[in-house]
């Protein structure tokens, strides 16, 4: 890469604007997509946007947004607090109630906020250069990631949601400032490129959490690019790209993120376990949200497939 691509990787400051405003195109640079398999869109979120998701994660952390499957499964994550006996500010008791989680999926089913928020119009002309015009969303995640957590190991999103196309999608929105010292992003630039899906094994560095690990792949772990952005910024980038982050080592704080992944409504999305009989050429996962253009294949309805819940963080190992 050269140092002008390199310098792009970091948002620079500058005027964010309000959520929901009428977005510029040309305010994003994705130059660099096709080639690096990732741009930094700096600003999709203002202060304002930033404090109602910061607000809305913590709603969804208290389970005032509805049950989360697998929040007590865990002895390291505390029981919810009771606020009537606790005379701590509610910011303090919101944090140590959200550092019990470090990930939960499908955010966007329980909270109206996040469901709203997979379809920034911030962010909406960015997925239509990239993606094409007629886009659809299948997952949202929320990390939390408290000093202490762990990162997650190099792997590629479509090893995990195999689109027919090639063109899934991830925008990743910076809910703090994310740093080296706090888990950013660390990519492989261009590793999208061959369209090569890598194998992955079960791992347990007390680095990650218990997901799957790529290997086997021409790339060093040296050739990693960090990617540290201020808050209200948003990663873009290809389903097919090694990515990975480690630990937030920080003394305090938290790296939060709220991740929707993307990929055209054009093509089917053979996701999960093919129902008996069918084919895999036919199968299409349709617990969908459309967020741009037309959906060619809504006569097949949709379905309520998943619902929101938690990841186990798997601190010191997957043993855990």
């Amino acid at each position: 890469m050269t140092t002008a691509s390199r310098d792009q990787h970091i948002a620079p400051p500058g005027s964010i604007p309000r959520a929901g405003s009428p977005a510029d195109p040309a305010r994003y640079d994705l130059s660099q997509y096709a080639e690096n398999g990732f741009a930094v869109l700096p600003g999709v979120l203002d202060e304002d946007g930033i404090r109602e998701l910061r607000a809305e994660a913590a709603a969804v952390c208290r389970g005032e947004r509805g049950a989360l499957p697998g929040v007590l499964d865990h002895a390291h994550e505390p029981q919810l607090l009771d606020v009537a006996s606790d005379p701590r500010p509610p910011e303090e008791r919101d944090a140590d109630t959200m550092r019990g989680f470090l990930c939960i999926h499908q955010p966007h089913k329980v909270s109206s906020v996040l469901r709203s928020a997979l379809s920034l119009p911030t962010l909406v002309p960015a997925l239509t250069d990239v993606i094409g015009p007629d886009v659809k969303a299948m997952q949202s995640m929320l990390f939390i990631k408290s000093e202490g957590k762990p990162g997650q190991a190099w792997h590629q999103d479509e090893y995990f949601i195999p689109t027919r196309d090639r063109s899934l999608t991830a925008a990743w929105i910076a809910l703090d400032d994310a740093t080296v010292r706090n888990g950013c992003l660390w990519v492989l630039p261009g590793s999208h490129r061959r369209g090569i899906i890598y194998p992955a094994r079960a791992q347990q560095d007390a680095r990650f959490d218990c997901s799957d690990e790529a290997y086997a792949f021409p790339y060093r772990d040296e050739d990693a690019v960090p990617v540290e952005v201020p808050a209200g910024t948003v990663v873009l980038f290809n389903g097919y790209l090694l990515h990975r982050s480690l630990p937030n080592s920080a003394e305090r704080g938290f790296r939060r993120a709220l991740v929707n992944h993307y990929m055209s409504a054009s093509s089917l999305l053979p996701w999960g376990a093919l129902p008996e009989g069918e084919w895999v050429a036919r199968h299409d996962y349709r617990d969908i949200v459309l967020v741009a253009g037309s959906d060619p294949y809504a006569w097949k309805g949709t379905a309520d497939l998943t619902s929101a819940h938690v990841r186990p963080s798997g601190e010191g190992g997957c043993g855990t």
